[in-house]
């Protein structure tokens, strides 16, 4: 029973990125159905629902063992347990709604009361920690090319959560009669026409944004821990900052032009470094750039930032990352063995910088992404920057999987979204999501992009998450009300 449970909640996580097997979700979640329905005590259904759970985000998350490999001489012991780890946090939230669903009558309550539990057992996973809303169910839509464009469309209204929603019942719904498939078939078809409509009538700002040149120097953290390999990878990024440049003037040259360096781009403190400073002004021959970089403050704390330098290499701003990742970048408390040697501080929050060249832009650092509803400070920007160091993941599902949430970002807030990532893959989105280009894993090299004006702020984006907790609430209500008319 628990190895069917874990590799049938493996085979499931198939459906997610970067395969989109869908098949494979809508198989999982008949089994989780049908356990529902055999399971001979509250108990059984648990635990196949926790196995279940725990062969789920073991495949989803088996990238996370490339991220210890990088410092396997420090953390080997944790390399058989990293992704199996995580797991079991996050195994008891298939529990909980497989679990309370079985109070509705088998067939269509049950089915919806389900999808309306799971996504929001899903949403419960910003509580974990910092939070870990890493591939959440509805990510199944992002399909590459224009597929999936029209289809995560909605997500500007419901956002990814919403998608969930759906995702979860139409994979139970296919099992459910010629009536049910009939019902899918006419769903997804009008779900095509107006994402497809939405995707041809972008309601545009009257903004213009800066043409970016983001910057991939593909370097692994062993290359740079030494001396003149720190060295090595700054004249790297010199080098990209000419040419990205260069290549950017030649597209726009009536648009300001702004360098995005990676997360950690530079190897140093580049706030202590004025000479630095210099060298990358003079690269950057007038533009303006984002750097990554670690930075300390009086207190001896060091946070993970991005700066903004001015044509002469100035710092014009610093934004210190807020939301830091959970035994990666700081210790949970409440763990009582330590597990880092050392840890950062969180940042204040997110941010709007309005500069010259720059414009309007909210800066983020990597992880910070992923957060539905949670990626806009105070002011509306024009445009995301996203600058991350997907080395850690090594060449896997995860820096694929970071791409995507990059991508349904801009569905969500309606924002053109560049990422640029130092071994890859870095690329850019408009406000639609479409891919505007990109520079796949492992090629050192500058993409130049001239970033389309912003769209007018989306429903989700004024009102976030509360839009698919009603939709769920909405599922609740429309379950019981099924249960009670067929009994």
């Amino acid at each position: 029973m628990i190895l069917a449970d874990l590799l049938v909640g493996a085979f499931a996580a198939l459906a997610l990125p970067p395969l989109f097997f869908l098949p494979a979700l809508a198989l999982g979640l008949l089994y989780l159905y049908r356990c529902t329905q055999d399971a001979s005590s509250t108990r059984q259904l648990a635990l196949h629902a926790f196995f279940f759970g725990l062969g789920y985000h073991t495949l989803a998350l088996s990238w996370l063992t490339n991220a210890i490999l990088t410092r396997a001489h420090e953390f080997w012991w944790a390399v058989p347990i990293a992704a199996p780890g995580c797991a079991l946090i996050l195994a008891p939230l298939v529990v909980v709604p497989v679990l309370l669903c079985r109070l509705a009558p088998e067939g269509l309550s049950r089915m919806v009361l389900l999808a309306a539990l799971w996504t929001l057992a899903d949403m419960a996973r910003v509580f974990i920690f910092t939070g870990f809303p890493w591939n959440p169910t509805g990510s199944v839509f992002e399909l590459p090319g224009l597929v999936g464009d029209i289809l995560i469309q909605p997500a500007a209204f419901i956002g990814i959560d919403g998608l969930t929603f759906f995702a979860v019942l139409a994979g139970l719904l296919v099992w459910h009669g010629h009536k049910a498939r009939v019902f899918l078939v006419g769903f997804f078809a009008v779900w095509i026409g107006a994402g497809w409509y939405r995707l041809a009538h972008p309601s545009l700002l009257p903004v213009t944004n800066p043409v970016v040149a983001l910057l991939q120097g593909n370097l692994q953290e062993r290359d740079i821990l030494s001396r003149s390999g720190a060295l090595n990878a700054f004249r790297l990024y010199l080098r990209l900052t000419s040419e990205g440049v260069a290549k950017a003037r030649g597209i726009a040259a009536d648009r300001s032009i702004v360098y995005l360096w990676p997360e950690s781009g530079f190897p140093g403190l580049l706030d202590e470094d004025e000479a630095a400073r210099r060298l990358i002004a003079q690269a950057g021959d007038g533009a303006w750039g984002m750097i990554g970089s670690d930075r300390r403050d009086a207190e001896n704390r060091f946070y993970n930032s991005i700066m903004a330098l001015d044509e002469s290499g100035q710092i014009q701003a610093v934004y210190d990352k807020a939301t830091l990742v959970p035994f990666g970048e700081y210790q949970p408390r409440h763990i009582p063995f330590n597990l880092l040697p050392d840890q950062l501080t969180p940042g204040k929050g997110l941010a709007t910088w309005s500069l010259p060249a720059l414009g309007a832009v909210g800066p983020m650092v990597c992880y910070e992404i992923i957060f539905s509803g949670h990626v806009i400070g105070a002011t509306r920007p024009n445009w995301l920057a996203n600058v991350t160091n997907d080395a850690w993941f090594g060449n896997s599902a995860g820096p694929r999987q970071h791409l995507a949430t990059a991508r349904m970002r801009a569905v969500e807030e309606g924002l053109p979204v560049a990422q640029a990532a130092n071994m890859g893959i870095t690329a850019a989105f408009d406000g639609s999501g479409h891919e505007l280009g990109r520079l796949p894993w492992g090629q050192p090299d500058s993409l130049v992009i001239a970033l389309p004006s912003p769209q007018l702020p989306t429903i989700f984006s004024r009102y976030g998450r509360s839009l698919p907790i009603i939709l769920c609430a909405f599922g609740v209500v429309l379950a019981v009300f099924l249960g009670r008319h067929r009994k």
